[in-house]
């Protein structure tokens, strides 16, 4: 009886684990998360999906063919300008506004710049983020209210940063204080020559934004806002708006705009921190 009762066990037993094999055979422990694709917002062959805005000219009238696509780059040029810039400052507007993600762009300066733009402007351009919708702006308005992603090329003679801070219509919190200089320079080193850069903007809704350049994080900051009004000192908290690239009166060039919209994110704090932590693991640097 005992014998019979143990053979009993043995077959229940086999045909258990039998059973379970058949259950798990399918299961796959779970691996790490998917990476996290890049959109491309400039396509490498025109300009669809974006807008210009240019000073003294309707919007997406595109004055003077300031902004083109040639040899798979967005070129930023002034060669219908009849040789004078005339603060005809413009940017190209991309059609939809963003308010959590990454963002990368590559570029470099070009050329010479154009005899009366400003002396800040020379190999000057910017990334203007959180800004006002371009059908919003006025005629004669030179700068849309943004943040501005500086964008500055060296000038050969000593140092000159670049992804620095701007603020046309805006202010920013720093180390929990309340910044209205107008720009603030960014610890990144001199690029001179045409060479190409990569920076990357970190940007969450109304709470942090972060600058990169080639890989290695330069500026943060926080709560960035409009320009207070009357006595206030803080002024409406900007959690999102339009992205757009500048025309300053020097040639420059575009070959990569790309993003990372992390906004399904934005309400899991957890999950957006290491989804973050992910992206910014890989040093990612423009080839030359």
């Amino acid at each position: 009886m005992m014998k019979r009762n143990f053979n009993s066990l043995i077959v229940l037993g086999l045909a258990l684990g039998l059973s379970l094999s058949v259950v798990f055979s399918g299961f796959k422990a779970p691996g790490p998360p998917p990476a996290m694709k890049w959109t491309q917002l400039f396509n490498g062959k025109n300009l669809n999906g974006w807008e210009p805005k240019i000073r003294y000219h309707e919007f997406k009238e595109n004055f003077g063919n300031t902004f083109r696509v040639q040899n798979g780059n967005i070129e930023v040029r002034y060669d219908q300008y009849s040789g004078k810039f005339a603060e005809q400052f413009g940017h190209l507007f991309f059609n939809k506004p963003f308010s959590h993600y990454l963002i990368g762009v590559e570029y470099r300066f070009v050329g010479e710049q154009l005899k009366d733009g400003p002396g800040w402007a020379y190999r000057n351009s910017g990334i203007m983020i959180h800004g006002q919708d371009p059908a919003t702006m006025k005629k004669n308005q030179d700068f849309p209210n943004s943040i501005e992603v500086q964008l500055l090329g060296g000038a050969g003679n000593g140092e000159r940063s670049t992804a620095n801070l701007c603020t046309p219509g805006t202010q920013f919190v720093k180390d929990g204080k309340v910044i209205k200089n107008h720009c603030i320079e960014s610890n990144s080193k001199t690029f001179n020559g045409d060479q190409w850069v990569r920076v990357e903007v970190l940007v969450l809704g109304d709470s942090l934004v972060v600058h990169y350049v080639n890989g290695e994080e330069v500026l943060r900051y926080e709560r960035p806002q409009l320009d207070p009004i009357g006595n206030a000192a803080e002024g409406e908290l900007l959690k999102g708006g339009s992205i757009s690239l500048q025309s300053e009166s020097h040639p420059i060039d575009f070959r990569k705009v790309e993003i990372i919209n992390l906004e399904k994110y934005a309400k899991d704090p957890e999950k957006l921190k290491k989804v973050i932590a992910e992206l910014m693991s890989e040093k990612r640097v423009a080839k030359q």
